[in-house]
């Protein structure tokens, strides 16, 4: 049985990007105007993933009242939010993952293909280096999050950290990957991110180098099965979210 979605929107050109991308994934799509439609159709079907506008009235109501199913049949929740609508709070209401309006269809494609991985179906076309690393999320110079690296790959990394993170959205980073003296530097996006501290990040912008030496480090560690990359110390920068 092919996984199922519902969505939760009145944009009819935001309907038809999420759509597109959903298509693309092979998964079923059911359509609704309102928080008290979504409740009753959540109720009644089994739902893989939540797409909801959170600038719709009830919507994080819909994102809480789904977080009470079992782990096991507990659908992923994609939050659609405008400028103003508070990130800290949408992940607090049982957001996983944020859909920043305009829509784009490189984002919903990011953030849905991401999904599949968290579902425990991982499609991503990198392999993933797991680390047992400790990483210090740094919010300007005041601010230092430690927080445990699981894994990295050519697209990007997930974190686990003691607490929910602070809000934030793209954001600049750098890190030293193990055995190296020289940091990876760019732009990342967190795509999710869970009330236990967990969150997983895409590289948005890496330069042509220093993708090259990442790819580099990512083929050499993994040709040694077995031998996860240990350090003392790396050191993710991360500054306040640019608006």
């Amino acid at each position: 049985m092919k996984p199922k979605a519902l969505m939760m929107c009145r944009s009819p050109l935001a309907l038809r990007l999420v759509a597109r991308v959903l298509d693309e994934l092979g998964m079923v799509q059911d359509c609704c105007p309102s928080a008290q439609e979504a409740i009753e159709r959540l109720a009644q079907g089994n739902y893989s993933a939540l797409v909801l506008d959170f600038d719709l009235p009830g919507g994080a109501q819909v994102a809480k009242l789904a977080r009470l199913a079992p782990a096991q049949s507990r659908p992923v929740v994609f939050a659609m939010i405008g400028p103003s609508t508070d990130i800290a709070s949408t992940y607090q209401a049982g957001a996983n993952f944020v859909l920043y309006k305009p829509l784009e269809l490189d984002q919903i494609s990011r953030s849905l293909r991401a999904a599949r991985g968290f579902l425990g179906e991982d499609r991503r076309r990198s392999a993933r280096q797991k680390l047992d690393t400790v990483v210090y999320l740094r919010f300007g110079k005041s601010l230092a999050i430690p927080a445990l690296m699981l894994d990295l790959n050519e697209d990007g990394l997930s974190l686990q950290a003691a607490d929910p993170l602070p809000a934030m959205g793209r954001v600049p980073v750098h890190f030293l990957l193990p055995g190296s003296t020289r940091a990876i530097e760019g732009t990342a996006e967190v795509i999710w991110a869970d009330d236990s501290g967990r969150a997983g990040m895409f590289f948005s912008h890496l330069s042509p180098a220093t993708q090259k030496r990442l790819r580099a480090w990512l083929s050499r560690n993994s040709s040694k099965p077995g031998r996860g990359a240990r350090v003392s110390q790396t050191t993710i920068g991360v500054s306040a979210l640019q608006t």
